[in-house]
């Protein structure tokens, strides 16, 4: 889904700690762990998709086209105008599609190419649930630390 939230958040802290006269407002600790889930965030949102695909029988190259297609799918479903779904719908649709594909070109059956399909698809929106979680993990972290 690519949302930049997370990053973001971690931006504005340092940020803010930089502006801000006296003592940091933010222990070092609190941000490297945002950093690190962030980077957890972004690595989940990428590799379900193409473990979703790989499980469901994919090829490698149906995996990795998987990656490539959600990550397509994220931008040209910007374009809907229905906030957040229609970035979820597109990579969602787009790991689908690029699964598909990569399977096909990979000599596998059609039946079998859009069954690993489904598995990029659903392992695509179940990494974008997991980076929302963390993301809310960050929010929540930034903001205790803030008011300590």
């Amino acid at each position: 889904m690519r949302l930049p939230g997370t990053w973001l958040m971690i931006l504005a802290a340092l940020l803010f700690d930089w502006l801000a006269p006296g003592e940091p407002m933010f222990y070092p600790g609190v941000l490297h762990a945002s950093v690190a889930l962030a980077v957890v965030g972004e690595v989940a949102e990428f590799a379900l998709g193409a473990a979703g695909a790989r499980r469901a029988g994919g090829s490698k190259r149906g995996a990795s086209l998987a990656i490539v297609g959600g990550i397509i799918g994220a931008i040209v479903g910007t374009a809907i105008p229905v906030p957040v779904i229609g970035t979820l719908f597109g990579a969602c649709a787009g790991a689908f599609l690029g699964s598909v594909s990569g399977d096909v070109w990979a000599g596998r059956s059609v039946d079998h190419s859009v069954e690993a399909g489904r598995g990029a698809a659903t392992g695509r929106l179940w990494g974008t649930i997991t980076k929302l979680a963390l993301g809310s993990v960050i929010f929540m972290l930034l903001t205790i630390a803030a008011f300590r």
